[in-house]
C-alpha cells in the first residue's frame, strides 16, 4: 500500500511561484502530479520514474519541475511563472509497476487528497 499526502497549495498572483509537496510512504515505480480544473477532466502535469527520468505536459514545460527527495520520501512540484490557467486542484499519484502511459489517470491506483492552487491575474 502507498499513502500520499499533498501540501503546498495556495493562492498566488500570475507570475508567482509555488512548491507542492507529496509525502509518499512505501515503494513506488513512478509518481506523477495531475491537476483538475473546474468542469475539466483530470490531466497529467509531470511524471517521475524511479530512475529519475521525467516527463512534462506541454503546457508546463520550462515552468514546472518535478523532483523527489528519497531520504524524505517526498515528491515535489516546483511551479514558476504561474498563469491563471494553472488554477486547479493538484494531486500526486503513484503506481507500483509500468502499466501504460503516464498521462492516463487510470494507470495510477494511488492518489493523494489534492491541494488547491489558485492563480489570479
Amino acid at each position: 500500500q502507498v499513502q500520499l499526502i499533498e501540501s503546498g497549495g495556495d493562492s498566488v498572483q500570475a507570475g508567482g511561484s509555488l512548491r507542492l509537496s507529496c509525502v509518499a510512504s512505501g515503494y513506488t515505480y513512478s509518481m506523477g502530479w495531475f491537476r483538475q480544473a473546474p468542469g475539466k477532466e483530470r490531466e497529467g502535469v509531470a511524471h517521475l520514474y524511479s530512475s529519475s527520468s521525467t516527463q512534462y505536459a506541454d503546457a508546463v514545460k520550462g515552468r514546472f519541475t518535478i523532483s523527489k527527495d528519497n531520504a524524505k520520501e517526498t515528491l515535489y512540484l516546483q511551479m514558476n511563472s504561474l498563469k491563471p490557467e494553472d488554477t486547479a486542484v493538484y494531486y500526486c499519484a503513484a503506481r507500483l509497476r509500468y502499466n501504460g502511459v503516464w498521462t492516463d489517470v487510470g494507470n495510477f491506483p494511488y492518489w493523494g487528497q489534492g491541494t488547491q492552487v489558485t492563480v489570479s491575474s
